[in-house]
């Protein structure tokens, strides 16, 4: 049996890693990028084709997946005259690999069925560098006959690929895991800097932290940079965090409940964005604390 024909929009880092791999796996891929071509150029070296605008992508493509910042972006690209929607094939199916909001995803899902075709959100866990050999965690949600249908294709790009219940449940878990997440590192990174601030060593504070209950791979992300100095283990920008950490504060809004817990991350994350981390990644937050306490 012939593979599906994909369209995929939003080459960024994990994007372009979700690309190549698909290539690897022997796909056709019609793309639209953003203002990076990096990963864009790499995959037409490869065979994929490129097309102006979102429409063109999904007349071509049996699946459309996107792979995008905000809510806003995927909304941009799905709706209006040139969006996916206005070009979707009948019976085609939607992915939505970012993390967006569940209030959206159930809107999209609506006006795509209404255009006939299926609308899953799959929002991803762990990094491009898992995506690189299909090693990802799709955490996909909606209508159990489309996942059905596409599930092969999620198993080319995913080592636990779940299935959650209706459309919005994926976003909703994915929310709540990068809350738990950031406010994990984010307490991990302040230990480091108080560790300097009481004038201890780092690398000896994570090796006793580590040899107990607390030990996770989130705190092993910002040793790499607190003790390693090496940033990339976590490939995710003190920008994108707080996008997705500010998701889960408007969703608990949403719900009509106050979080204590996500106050501090969330502030934390929005200042070392705003006063110029907000292209560095995660474990870099070492330094904004670090700053921090030095006054």
């Amino acid at each position: 049996m012939s593979k599906p024909s994909i369209g995929f929009i939003g080459l960024g880092l994990m994007g372009g890693a979700m690309v190549g791999r698909l290539q690897d796996q022997g796909y056709a891929l019609t793309i639209l990028g953003n203002t990076d071509r990096t990963y864009l150029d790499a995959a037409i070296a490869r065979g994929a084709t490129e097309v102006s605008n979102a429409k063109e992508v999904a007349q071509a493509s049996d699946i459309v997946m996107l792979c995008m910042g905000t809510s806003d972006h995927v909304e941009g690209r799905m709706r209006g005259a040139e969006g996916v929607i206005a070009g979707l094939r009948k019976g085609a199916t939607i992915i939505d690999f970012g993390t967006s909001l569940p209030a959206s995803s159930s809107t999209l899902s609506e006006e795509v069925a209404n255009a006939g075709g299926h609308f899953l959100d799959a929002p991803l866990g762990r990094t491009p560098n898992h995506a690189k050999d299909g090693l990802l965690n799709i955490m996909a949600s909606g209508d159990k006959v489309a996942f059905d249908a596409v599930e092969p294709v999620l198993k080319d790009l995913g080592e636990n690929v779940f299935h959650l219940g209706a459309v919005g449940s994926g976003h909703t878990i994915k929310l709540i895991n990068n809350f738990f997440g950031m406010t994990v590192a984010n307490a991990m990174s302040e230990a480091f800097a108080m560790a300097d601030v009481a004038g201890v060593d780092r690398a000896q504070l994570y090796d006793v932290m580590s040899a107990g209950p607390l030990h996770s791979g989130m705190m092993g992300f910002v040793k790499s940079y607190g003790v390693d100095n090496d940033p990339t283990q976590l490939a995710f920008t003190i920008k994108n965090a707080a996008k997705d950490v500010g998701y889960y504060a408007r969703m608990t809004e949403d719900a009509g409940v106050d979080s204590i817990m996500v106050k501090g991350p969330l502030e934390a994350l929005n200042t070392a964005r705003d006063n110029g981390q907000a292209d560095e990644m995660v474990s870099q937050m070492v330094d904004f604390y670090a700053r921090r306490f030095k006054g």
